[in-house]
């Protein structure tokens, strides 16, 4: 509704997104030496391990849409930065659905 578009945006400020960013960067140098964007397919495997529940959510996921295999590591690398935002030291079931979520609205397009 318009009315509802014109009141004032309560969101988070930008100062406080930019320190979480910031701090997920810097936990992604120490734990792995590189950003999660730069990270080759045998890393995604060795850092982007996600628990059962993620692990079974991603593998519905790939079925039921037909991704291929880069599609499925492009899906753990946004889930590890997701995490990474969440402070998670695991990939779990919600990083991969959100994951999953951004996937299909960039290849709905």
């Amino acid at each position: 509704e318009p009315d509802v578009l014109s009141e004032d945006a309560n969101g988070e400020p930008s100062a406080a997104i930019r320190a979480r960013v910031q701090a997920a960067a810097e936990l992604q140098l120490r734990r792995q030496g590189k950003l999660n964007q730069y990270l080759t397919t045998r890393e995604i495997d060795q850092f982007c391990k996600p628990d059962k529940p993620g692990k079974a959510q991603l593998k519905e996921a790939m079925q039921k849409f037909q991704w291929s295999g880069r599609a499925y590591h492009r899906i753990l690398r946004v889930a590890r930065t997701i995490a990474d935002l969440a402070h998670a030291e695991r990939i779990g079931e919600p990083h991969v659905r959100e994951a999953v979520q951004y996937r299909r609205a960039l290849r709905d397009r």
